[in-house]
């Protein structure tokens, strides 16, 4: 049997794990901070309505609270930096809140136009040229630079403190430690 005879099959390609489509997310229903909005214009307390009170009015109308306590608390902080709510109690989402009676105004954003550039133009050589520069190139038509002028003149620096020369520090002298048994023993 020759090896050119033998046929081989070539393997089969390997199969590309499937891909998920991915489909846009679609909204159903209200927003948590339109929901929110709707449970505070229904209340009647004078005071505004506490977070827990909120909450309960939230899970009346259906709304998992346990689930997507996290976003409650988000939607209230944004909602009261927009100052669509006013915080009569308490500090970042905990508290009381109630609606605010002067709506904010939206900004209006300056629109900035974009400027046109404007054509260059283009300086003209003179017609009337003398003999003398007719032969001279304009490279040898050179204006005489201008020089920099200083901004302050600058301060001679001081010379630093000469410093005093430290003594070498004396080593400690040690005391000698007299037994008290010696002294007994000696006696």
């Amino acid at each position: 049997m020759s090896s050119a005879a033998i046929a081989l099959t070539p393997p089969a390609p390997a199969k590309s794990p499937k891909k998920r489509a991915k489909s846009p997310r679609k909204k159903t229903g209200l927003t948590v901070s339109d929901l929110i909005l709707k449970a505070l214009s229904t209340s009647t307390q004078r005071g505004g309505v506490s977070l827990v009170a909120l909450k309960k009015a939230l899970k009346a109308g259906g709304y998992d609270v346990v689930k997507n306590n996290a976003r409650i608390l988000i939607a209230v902080k944004r909602l009261v930096t927009k100052k669509s709510l006013v915080q009569t109690k308490g500090s970042g989402a905990s508290g009381s809140f109630k609606l605010n009676k002067k709506p904010p105004t939206p900004r209006k954003r300056k629109v900035v136009r974009k400027k046109k550039p404007k054509a260059k133009k283009v300086k003209r050589a003179s017609v009337k040229k003398t003999a003398a520069a007719a032969g001279a190139t304009p490279a040898a038509k050179k204006s005489p630079k201008k020089r920099r002028k200083s901004k302050s003149p600058k301060k001679a620096k001081r010379p630093a403190a000469a410093k005093k020369p430290k003594k070498p520090k004396s080593p400690k002298k040690t005391k000698r430690r007299v037994s008290k048994t010696r002294s007994v023993a000696k006696k």
